[in-house]
């Protein structure tokens, strides 16, 4: 069996990048160990950017049906009083949806393999554990185990993608390690359910408490979550003792009655893969990066590493595109993880060190936490052939274009549709248009009084198919076309 894609590992990474190939019509086959869809709760936050990418892909609708927009983000002392508010919008921010977005994990797997289904050109199989990956001059063979019955099969691929997570077969069979960034805390995670209202404020609250740092969140409309930190000595083993946990919970539920649905360890680790590709394997996700969740970042960097990847191995299996296109995929998503990882870090460390040094970091940190740190907007790709950005100043290349309103209610995305875009604030002279539609590229001009011409203010920018800034300059004729 040979397919043009092969895809090990059906978490949220993996069936993005599958549905986002989907679309472009590429041929998948997506293999996953598990049986269906793991029902533990584990993410539960994605911002406005990844809600993006699930909007790119017909599903805003779907997953703001069973997501709940979170308000911000609070600091409380060890009594539970406020120290600090950060506000994120409820409402459509730059990318047309909700700052920051609460959800349940297995429901947005169902989502995405619901949508897979729609697609013909992606397969998806369960209980497919992946054995062995070797390459040579003519693609990559992966070896299959079928759990349910033990047979053995072949399959044979032009290119992987390793989204199998952060224990991925796929990054040993390309020899990468995983560096270690400095973070490493044990907390406890309780997932809860009650019909009660626990009277809570509809946002992130984060215990700023030296002796037992601790959150709490809303994730639906019965669902809760809570993470406390574990000390010296602890296991999450033994809270399942309904006498050791509940003193935690009721300051939280008083009377109420609470479900508990799970109670698990988890270690938050600060990781970047040393490498991300070897060849025509790539790793995306949890195989390439390991993020803690203070700033609720974790899996969305996977579906932007999915954004990212996707049109490029494309545009490449169809020709549009030269195959050194995918050189820039670590070369981009791997400086912006570092950076995203590092912001996690520094968060997490103001919100849970202990005795004077924590003070003196939440006493520097805090006052920053609803700018560049908290803001939903992410850092800029470095330059690459497919960010063509000067040595020295500021440019709009290689950030996102917003999905702004357009004249006529559509948004920016919509236009897009997954293609490139040259946005410009002048009328394109004939021979412009001309080289415009050569380049297969859509023509989107801006209002004066629009969102995308306040983002411009004057001259041109080419936009490519995930939204980044290829190039921008004062005129069209100045722009690098793809």
């Amino acid at each position: 069996m040979r397919v043009p894609v092969v895809i090990v590992g059906a978490g949220p990474a993996g069936l993005t990048a599958a549905a986002l190939l989907g679309r472009y019509g590429v041929e998948c086959l997506v293999l996953e160990r598990w049986a269906s869809v793991y029902p533990q709760p584990r993410a539960v936050h994605l911002d406005d950017e990844v809600h993006r990418i699930l909007g790119r892909l017909g599903l805003a609708g779907a997953f703001a049906a069973i997501a709940r927009p979170c308000h911000g983000l609070r600091l409380l002392d060890p009594g539970l009083r406020v120290l600090a508010e950060f506000r994120r919008s409820p409402g459509g921010g730059r990318h047309g949806y909700p700052e920051a977005n609460m959800f349940d994990q297995p429901d947005l797997e169902h989502l995405l393999r619901t949508h897979l289904a729609t697609l013909g050109t992606v397969t998806l199989r369960g209980n497919a554990e992946v054995t062995g990956i070797r390459q040579d001059r003519t693609g990559v063979r992966l070896d299959m185990t079928d759990r349910g019955t033990d047979a053995c099969e072949t399959i044979h691929a032009d290119y992987v993608l390793g989204c199998d997570g952060a224990n991925s077969r796929t990054r040993t069979a390309i020899g990468a390690t995983m560096a270690d960034l400095k973070f490493d805390q044990r907390w406890l995670v309780v997932d809860g359910a009650t019909t009660a209202d626990l009277g809570r404020w509809d946002g992130v609250h984060q215990v700023c408490d030296p002796g037992r740092a601790a959150t709490y969140m809303r994730i639906g409309e019965t669902r809760h979550r809570w993470e406390f930190r574990l000390l010296p000595g602890e296991s999450g083993a033994g809270f399942h003792d309904p006498d050791r946990l509940h003193p935690l919970i009721t300051p939280w539920t008083g009377e109420a009655d609470l479900e508990i649905l799970r109670v698990a360890e988890y270690t938050f680790r600060a990781q970047l893969a040393n490498r991300w590709r070897d060849r025509r394997v790539f790793l995306l996700g949890d195989a390439a990066h390991l993020t803690p969740p203070f700033i609720g970042q974790g899996m969305g960097a996977g579906l932007r590493d999915a954004l990212n990847l996707a049109w490029k191995l494309a545009g490449v299996l169809d020709g549009s595109l030269p195959e050194t296109v995918l050189d820039t995929y670590e070369a981009e998503r791997k400086p912006h993880a570092r950076a995203m990882i590092r912001r996690a870090v520094l968060v997490g460390r103001a919100m849970t060190e202990g005795g004077r040094f924590g003070d003196l970091v939440r006493r520097v940190v805090a006052p920053h936490l609803n700018g560049r740190v908290l803001d939903s907007a992410t850092p800029p790709l470095r330059r690459t052939d497919l960010v063509v950005r000067p040595r020295f100043g500021r440019s709009l290349a290689g950030r996102l274009c917003p999905n702004a309103l357009l004249d006529d209610g559509t948004r920016f995305d919509d236009v897009a549709g997954g293609r490139f875009a040259v946005v410009t604030t002048s009328t394109p002279s004939e021979t412009e248009r001309a080289a415009i539609r050569a380049s297969g590229a859509v023509l989107v001009t801006t209002r004066r009084s629009g969102e995308l011409h306040r983002w411009l203010r004057t001259g041109a920018a080419v936009v490519r198919p995930d939204g980044t800034v290829l190039s921008a300059a004062s005129s069209l004729s100045r722009c690098r076309y793809p």
